[in-house]
């Protein structure tokens, strides 16, 4: 059984108050692409949706061992809720917190339908769509860059994604809620590697069926 550290949620995060001019780092991630970093212990990574409804495919891996990563089950387990959000820590496969989302402007960001892929299109969508890129084929290009192989995906965080549980349990995938520049702001608890797949998308509304980029920022309080 898995043993979890303090991991409660909270909503009562003050929003840190945060100048992008004083990012340490600050890339524009193009429509469709994947993009990875390192975010050090106690640096705060910031994504925006510059132009609302993007889906931000996410995941997180421990950059000291990569076998640990971010573990939705335990994530949605520890904090006994299915979104993310404000307070949400990020749990990893060994029941330690990887981060805490410290600020969020949108209020809901899925764990739980994982990634889109070539062959998911497929079924869902039909035969005609089988030669369309994906975020598992993005992440499958970026973690081959860190040494990993397409074992290593895991479910992942899709950010600014809306994904409301139905009542007979099923999940919708329907327009997402996020606004023009809205952003969420991640706390590292470890030296993590983020891994992001900036959703090619275009067969379900999750990104309004029009990928747009997203920028990233991260910000070291330590060098303020």
């Amino acid at each position: 059984m898995t043993t979890f550290e303090t991991v409660a949620p909270s909503r009562f995060f003050a929003a840190p108050a945060l100048d992008a001019a004083a990012a340490v780092y600050d890339f524009l991630i193009p429509a469709n692409k994947p993009w990875s970093r390192v975010v050090r212990k106690g640096q705060i990574l910031r994504i925006i949706d510059l132009e609302g409804q993007q889906a931000v495919d996410t995941l997180f891996y421990n950059a000291q061992d990569t076998s640990e990563r971010y573990s939705a089950q335990d994530t949605i387990q520890a904090q006994n809720a299915p979104y993310v959000s404000t307070g949400t820590r990020l749990i990893s496969n060994m029941g330690r917190v990887m981060a805490t989302v410290v600020a969020d402007t949108c209020g809901r960001h899925d764990t739980s339908a994982g990634a889109c892929s070539c062959e998911a299109n497929t079924v869902r969508f039909g035969h005609h769509t089988r030669y369309m890129h994906a975020c598992r084929e993005n992440f499958i290009i970026e973690v081959a860059r860190l040494g990993m192989t397409k074992r290593d995906i895991v479910p992942n965080i899709n950010f600014f994604m809306n994904v409301p549980i139905e009542a007979d349990g099923r999940l919708a995938i329907v327009d997402g809620v996020s606004s023009p520049g809205d952003h969420v702001d991640i706390l590292a608890a470890m030296d993590v590697i983020a891994v992001i797949s900036n959703c090619p998308q275009v067969n379900n509304p999750c990104n309004g069926f029009n990928p747009t980029p997203v920028r990233v920022l991260v910000f070291d309080p330590s060098v303020a």
